[in-house]
């Protein structure tokens, strides 16, 4: 008789016999950086302490919700969740005890629990999948917009009027480029995360000459946490700078700090603020970084731009006329981008981090704009910033068409579904602005 064979362990079922069930207080103390971080997804703990560091999408994003529930952004933030979750057996840990709710009291149990039936709907409706043919005719505009900003300048001379025509035209490229690539980097293209990662390689960094990690870094925190004071880097100007929100701003006061005079920002955002932002910052800012993490491919990609830039405008204009050219360029992209980017947010509420749930987290931290053949063209579709940020991935063409269903689930859990002209939301940025100074001073002189 043949002996019988020898069994082997099987990892997994000796890691379920060793499963510990935790309490939302344990999990809440493994949050600190010098710490274990610990986070929740579908009621599983799994610990991060060492894991966040080569987490794909930055150590910090995923950092940002340690110590708590972190179901609804990695649902909205990972196309392909089956293959992510077999990455993270490897960080299981144990589970919430029977007797713990799903997420933190903090958090609206109803109105997640409806979000995340009107996620599955929305995916059921087919508002996920891409028309690739939308995002292919809005590449080729973007790549005649290109070569005619060369061909003005090579047909009609190099004098004033067709210079500055090309300016426009190569600025016009450089901001839609700058959409187009926002919607391969949120992977909202293809059904595949590589396919996207490698369009965003070109778009991003051939056709504008920037790193793709250094966006994923920024960009996915800002996602995570909107306007978060130390979670997203798109506030990162307070206190530096800007005293930004109401209760950061009052904070600043009392704390008798003063490294501006934040009273008057809403007139140096003039100054510092649209003009200054890319060709004073970004554009030192993404070699350092891509040098600094030896992100040698994002250089490849980021050189390509420069040599073919330096090879067909150099014989038309010289170096200083090509000099000049791109810090023009630059310059009125970096008003474009930056309006556009803070008329969603800088207006709205910025705090600490509360903890609270994914709808709450992003509709106190964003607003639309109304929608009209411009407005989506001039914005990349950004004007349906609330939809974007409750569905991520979700192709730009499908906002509106989601936009009433969460402006309904808005209304019967009385959250305010912001919508404002284009005009007034560039306004309100300066108005709140003007009105944050003045709570920053008078908290600086009375209390």
């Amino acid at each position: 008789m043949a002996p019988d064979p020898v069994q082997t362990p099987d990892p997994a079922s000796a890691q379920l016999r060793q499963m510990r069930y935790f309490t939302w207080e344990e999990v809440a103390q493994r949050s600190g950086r010098e710490k274990e971080r610990w986070l929740v997804i579908d009621r599983k703990v799994y610990n991060i302490s060492d894991f966040s560091r080569r987490h794909p999408g930055g150590s910090r994003v995923i950092s940002h919700y340690a110590g708590q529930d972190a179901t609804d952004p990695f649902v909205a933030f990972h196309i392909n969740k089956g293959l992510v979750r077999k990455y993270m057996n490897s960080l299981l840990i144990g589970e919430l005890a029977p007797e713990q709710p799903s997420f933190e009291p903090t958090k609206n149990k109803a109105l997640t629990d409806e979000f995340r039936e009107l996620r599955a709907t929305v995916k059921r409706m087919g508002l996920m999948k891409a028309n690739h043919l939308f995002f292919l005719f809005y590449l080729l505009h973007i790549l005649l917009l290109d070569v005619a900003a060369w061909l003005t300048l090579w047909i009609f001379g190099t004098s004033l009027v067709p210079f500055t025509l090309c300016a426009v035209l190569l600025s016009t490229v450089q901001a839609q480029a700058g959409w187009l690539q926002h919607d391969f980097g949120h992977l909202s293209v293809f059904s595949t995360s590589t396919w996207n990662h490698l369009v965003h390689h070109f778009v991003i960094g051939h056709l504008k000459g920037a790193p793709a990690s250094w966006w994923n870094h920024m960009h996915f925190q800002h996602h995570a946490k909107p306007n978060c004071f130390r979670k997203d880097p798109d506030i990162n100007m307070h206190p530096l700078f800007f005293a930004l929100g109401k209760v950061l701003s009052v904070e600043l006061g009392k704390e008798k700090k003063k490294h501006m005079p934040y009273n008057h920002q809403h007139k140096y955002f003039f100054l510092i603020g649209p003009p200054a932002l890319l060709p004073l910052y970004f554009q030192w800012y993404i070699f350092y970084f891509v040098v600094q993490r030896k992100k040698w491919v994002d250089l490849a990609w980021m050189l390509s731009f420069y040599v073919r830039v330096f090879f067909t405008y150099m014989p038309l204009l010289g170096l200083k006329g090509l000099l000049c050219l791109f810090f023009i360029v630059r310059f009125l992209e970096s008003n474009w981008f930056v309006w556009v980017t803070q008329m969603n947010h800088i207006p709205m509420h910025i705090d600490h981090d509360r903890n609270v749930d994914w709808v709450s987290t992003q509709l106190q931290a964003t607003c639309n704009v109304h929608q009209s053949a411009f407005n989506n063209w001039f914005s990349g579709h950004l004007n349906f910033q609330i939809e974007h940020h409750l569905f991520p991935t979700m192709p730009r063409h499908n906002y509106h068409k989601v936009a009433p269903l969460v402006q309904s689930l808005c209304a019967k859990y009385g959250i305010k579904y912001e919508s404002k002209p284009l005009l007034t939301a560039f306004a309100d940025i300066v108005y709140s602005l003007k009105e944050s100074g003045q709570l920053w001073l008078d908290a600086y002189l009375h209390q």
